[in-house]
């Protein structure tokens, strides 16, 4: 069992524990925080509180993780594109249409299934049973490079960089209509109120959003754009750029139910990503080609 120990500041008095736990770039997801304080497993003050308990300055937090269980998640052979590993990192190509971990309806033939079998289960645990190594994702549709954890060493260093917003990210997408000029959007992205499947601008309870925008190519009716992630919020390039009215093209979530061309889903490409190596603590940085499909896609925009 892994046990961390916190004093409330000054300065923190006032916040919900959830929230406050969650700032805690060491500890795992909020919703696997939330699973460890409905079991016990967070106690304020030598006793168990709720998620939504105010806490007050001096406040003694002891946070306990237990051994990851054993996975019931398959290892499955799969051909998967590796741009890097080495003992802490592993650097993958997801392609388009695989799911990066098993959920409801999607047991199998995810990234996680491929992963479990190419590294002999040595990935790190902190994210819980069924997301081991995954310390970001991209959706089902979106193509391009994730970076995965094999221990938890690294784990922690990548999640710290993630949460100081110093990983690269770059993304890029081809969206609705012509946008003239760079740009940045920085609006809070959480649930949407009318429809809690979906994400949305929100500025009652979301939280902080940047993405920054760069015109690659204006096309007929439509930019090829490139974006950069500041922060990693669920959908959040999707969600932006429906927000300033250019959706991705493909996006039936977020954009057009019935949008042209043959597409599965948004047109977004995760093409460079770069951070610091948790051991080496050497810059690395990684460019993935864009996929056939972009590439004949922008071919048939240009004419």
């Amino acid at each position: 069992m892994t046990v961390f120990s916190y004093q409330v500041a000054e300065d923190e008095s006032g916040l919900r524990l959830d929230k406050f736990l969650s700032e805690k770039p060491e500890l795992p997801s909020r919703s696997y925080l939330q699973r460890l304080i409905a079991e016990n497993q967070v106690l304020v003050n030598q006793r168990p509180a709720k998620s939504n308990y105010k806490l007050q300055e001096g406040n003694h937090i002891v946070v306990s993780i237990p051994e990851p269980k054993e996975l019931s998640v398959e290892a499955e052979a799969m051909d998967l594109d590796i741009f890097y590993e080495d003992e802490d990192v592993l650097v993958v190509n997801k392609p388009k249409g695989m799911v990066v971990h098993p959920a409801a309806g999607h047991e199998n033939h995810t990234l996680v299934n491929g992963l479990l079998y190419h590294c002999r289960g040595n990935l790190s645990g902190i994210n819980g049973i069924l997301r081991p190594g995954i310390v970001h994702r991209i959706d089902r549709d979106t193509t391009g490079l994730l970076l995965i954890c094999k221990n938890d060493f690294s784990h922690t260093c990548i999640a710290e960089q993630l949460s100081a917003h110093s990983i690269t990210r770059r993304y890029h997408a081809i969206i609705h209509g012509v946008l003239p000029e760079d740009g940045t959007i920085n609006a809070p992205i959480g649930r949407n109120p009318n429809d809690r499947m979906k994400m949305a601008v929100n500025y009652k309870n979301g939280k902080e959003a940047v993405t920054h925008y760069h015109v690659l190519e204006p096309l007929k009716n439509f930019t090829y754009v490139e974006c950069r992630l500041e922060t990693g919020r669920t959908h959040q390039i999707r969600v932006h750029m429906a927000s300033i009215r250019h959706p991705l093209l493909g996006d039936t979530v977020y954009g057009q139910a019935k949008p042209p061309f043959t597409l599965e889903g948004q047109t977004l490409h995760a093409k460079i990503l770069g951070f610091i190596h948790p051991r080496s603590k050497k810059y690395l940085e990684f460019e993935a080609p864009l996929p056939e499909y972009f590439e004949k896609l922008l071919m048939k925009l240009r004419i």
